[in-house]
């Protein structure tokens, strides 16, 4: 697992129910995923915050 889950529930100010840290984890991985295509695609192999 990528995130964090003590961070993400400090950071939500509401409750956070056990499902959503998979959901959060399954969309950080392929906003990873889709920044390492672009970047590729530029012919680059480090990752910018522009990736995102």
């Amino acid at each position: 697992m990528i995130i964090s889950k003590s961070r993400t529930k400090a950071a939500a100010s509401i409750n956070v129910s056990g499902e959503f840290y998979a959901a959060l984890d399954a969309a950080v991985r392929g906003m990873i995923a889709n920044a390492e295509a672009r970047a590729m695609n530029n012919n680059r192999r480090t990752l910018r915050p522009h990736d995102l």
